[in-house]
């Protein structure tokens, strides 16, 4: 009897270290997929962005917006402090690099110069720079502002949309009726995936183009980015 008694003492305490390890090995991810994936992502959007910059100042003169390394830098004081590259496609090798990018399928993103459409980004909220993490703090009329390598795009938050199916394609439309609009513009729509954590449903913030400034020789920013 004591014999069974210690065997199962014995099997008990390997259970419980097995589960003390399993935690330590879950606990190492949820670190390494919240924090560490940002870090890197970080680094490699920092060294990208500082490519962009080098070339906009080897050639000052005007050139098409879009660029192998990136077409520019998204910023939105609502979100928190910092910049974000914004790049060419919406695929988890664009993204997971922590920058937004803009999309190429299934609906064709506008991009800002053009005389109307719908300049659409996608960017992740938790992990690999986590650059929408912020998107809830925007509210109507904010800024969100664009800077390409001459021209400062201002648009205002207009909408919000805190949930919908990551299927709704209708957000992206060049006219997003769902937003409320009827007629063409030169609007700009955020998603990201909510709730936080997770990739059930999409956060969506529509914005309205209300102005554009040239960059000066010392990138002065606009009102809203000072």
């Amino acid at each position: 009897m004591a014999r069974a008694r210690n065997r199962i003492a014995g099997i008990i305490s390997v259970f419980g270290e097995l589960l003390i390890t399993a935690g330590i090995v879950l606990g190492l991810f949820v670190v390494y997929s919240l924090w560490w994936t940002n870090v890197l992502a970080d680094r490699a959007a920092d060294k990208e962005g500082d490519q962009v910059r080098d070339h906009w100042a080897a050639d000052p003169g005007p050139g098409a917006l879009d660029t192998k390394d990136g077409i520019g830098f998204l910023h939105v004081p609502a979100m928190g402090d910092g910049e974000v590259l914004v790049k060419k496609g919406t695929d988890s090798e664009i993204l997971n690099g922590g920058v937004a990018g803009y999309y190429t399928e299934p609906v064709k993103s506008a991009l800002p110069q053009d005389k109307q459409g719908n300049f659409t980004l996608a960017a992740h909220r938790d992990g690999h720079g986590a650059k929408f993490h912020n998107i809830h703090k925007l509210r109507t009329g904010d800024a969100i502002v664009f800077e390409s390598k001459d021209t400062w795009y201002v648009y205002k938050v207009y909408k919000t949309l805190p949930e919908t199916t990551k299927y709704n394609v209708d957000v992206l439309q060049p006219v997003p009726k769902e937003s409320g609009k009827t007629k063409p513009g030169r609007y700009i729509t955020l998603t990201t995936c909510t709730p936080m954590y997770t990739s059930d449903y999409r956060y969506i913030v529509w914005g309205e183009l209300t102005r554009t400034e040239k960059v000066d020789a010392r990138r002065t920013p606009p009102a809203e980015l000072q």
